[in-house]
């Protein structure tokens, strides 16, 4: 699928938010509504027992649910975390790949489904992240 000129712009300012750039995530593919995300391993994210610490891959499934949207509606409307909910499945010892897919894209809120998997491809969370749109409130300040 050709680059759409917003995720053109999203790949540029990916760099600038600093929990992406921590991540160390990467773009792998997407679609419309759909994104597959790579999340480097930083021992100083370790849990007690090694490996990505539970809220460290919470933290990578809301930033993929936030990608898997602006695949559909670009970078600049503004978006927030209304509820985040993780079940993890198996330890993650290594770099992590996850799946984010838009399940409806409302005018308020816009719930995504996230999976999470280490490199061998073995699933180790799932997540369904919702967002509101921000923009479309009545009344929302304005940064």
């Amino acid at each position: 699928m050709p680059e759409t000129e917003a995720m053109r712009i999203v790949r540029e300012k990916m760099n600038d938010i600093p929990c992406v750039r921590s991540l160390g995530l990467e773009i792998i593919e997407h679609s419309e509504g759909f994104v597959r995300m790579s999340a480097r391993h930083d021992p100083n994210f370790d849990g007690v027992l090694g490996g990505f610490h539970g809220g460290m891959l919470a933290n990578v499934a809301d930033c993929v649910a936030w990608f898997a949207i602006a695949t559909r509606i670009g970078p600049h409307e503004r978006l927030v975390t209304t509820d985040l909910n993780i079940r993890y499945l198996a330890a993650c010892m290594g770099d992590c790949v996850a799946t984010g897919r838009v399940i409806k894209l409302g005018k308020t809120l816009c719930p995504v489904h996230v999976e999470l998997f280490d490199t061998q491809g073995e699933m180790v969370a799932v997540s369904t992240v919702t967002y509101i749109r921000v923009d479309n409130l009545g009344g929302a300040p304005k940064n």
